[in-house]
Order: C-alpha cells, then structure tokens, then sequence
C-alpha cells in the first residue's frame, strides 16, 4: 500500500503543477494582449494624430505627456519578461537588461506624470491622484530595485509584481474608464477622480491580499 500511494501523491501534485503553469500562462497571454491593446489604441493614437484638437487639453503639455506615455509603455511591455522564469534560467544578462528598461521606463513615466500632476487642468484633486500613483510607482519600483542590490530574491519578486500591477494601472484606468459599467458613472468628474485612484489602489490591495494568504498557508503548512 506504501508503494502505491507514494506515486499516486507524485501524480497529484505533478498534475496540480501542470495546472498551475497552465493557469499562469493563460493569466500572462491576456495581460499582455490587454497591455499591447493599450498601447496600440491609445499611445500610438498621439503618434497618429499629431495636432492640437487631438491632443486636447494636452497640446501645451504634449512634452510632459510623451514623456510619460513614452516610459509607461517601455515599463509595460518590459514588465512581462521580468517574469518569465524559463528567460531568466537561459540569459540572465537578457532579464538584467529588460529589468534596466523596465526601470528607465518608470523613471521616465513618474517624471511625465508629475508633469502633468502640476500643470492640470482638472483641479487639484487629480492632480493629487496622478501624484499618488507616481509615488506609488516609484516606491514600489525602488523597492524592487533595492531587494535585488541587497540580494533577497524572493522579496525582489514579490516588489517587482507590486511594480508592474501599479504600471498595468494605464490600462486599468482606461478598461474602467472607456468599458463597462464604471464608464458610465455620473458625474463625469466624480467618475474621473474615482477611477485615478481605484485604477492602481484596488488592484494592489488584492496583490497584498494573495501575498499575506499564501506567507499563512506557508506558516501552517510549516507547523505540521
């Protein structure tokens, strides 16, 4: 009976794992279709439309506005190889460059983004939203940044998926913003200060959730 339970226990969690791979790259294929969709409609729009009634109110702050475009999409589309295992195996030197765009990406896209936080026209309270996901960008970046200089590995991983869920925040404030039910919310300005927040807030709390639920299954499975 031991030899028998012995393999079958094997062929669980080996299909549990084959499971989980497949699940993960599922979840990896839609991120980055949703986060090329993002840059495909509304970043390369402004390359598209060069002219001031496009870029309105944006044409006299076109500069500040490039240069976070510009960065966001570089950290966005840098992000995903920062989390490709079978790439970080192979060439670490590759993962090491990806990680230095991604960093250049975000550097750029908080500068452009304060920018803008300063020169709004859509009062103050957006602007201090814009800043709030600047800080909260740079944080967690720099976070990511430090754990990995300072050698924890694990930590690294968990700053750097803070890092990108705060830079996926683009794209979730336009999926709020343009779709669904969250689109037609009223009053528009309301609408607009509540998703420059829900866009980066929500989702990272979720993050921190799955983070601290699976440190207590780790603890418990520890103690038996």
């Amino acid at each position: 009976m031991a030899h028998a339970t012995v393999p079958a226990t094997f062929g669980a969690r080996s299909g549990n794992q084959k499971v989980k791979i497949t699940l993960k790259g599922l979840a990896w294929t839609g991120i980055v279709s949703l986060a090329i969709g993002f840059v495909s409609k509304y970043v390369v729009f402004y390359y598209r439309h060069y002219d001031a009634a496009s870029f309105d109110p944006y044409w006299p702050r076109r500069g500040w506005l490039f240069l976070h475009i510009n960065g966001g999409t570089l950290a966005l589309l840098a992000g995903p190889f920062q989390f490709w295992t079978g790439l970080r195996q192979r060439n670490l030197r590759v993962h090491r460059w990806t990680g230095r765009v991604f960093l250049l990406g975000v550097a750029m896209g908080v500068v452009g983004a304060t920018g803008l936080a300063i020169t709004t026209t859509y009062g103050w309270a957006f602007g201090f939203g814009l800043i709030a996901l600047a800080c909260a960008w740079l944080v967690t970046t720099g976070m990511a940044y430090i754990s990995i200089r300072k050698r924890p590995v694990e930590l690294h991983k968990e700053w750097m998926i803070r890092a990108y869920v705060v830079t996926f925040a683009f794209v979730t404030f336009r999926i709020l913003n343009d779709y669904g039910p969250t689109s037609r919310l009223q009053p528009a300005q309301d609408k607009l200060l509540t998703i420059t927040w829900a866009c980066w807030v929500v989702p990272l709390a979720v993050t921190e959730l799955c983070f601290q639920l699976r440190r207590m299954r780790r603890t418990l499975a520890a103690r038996h």
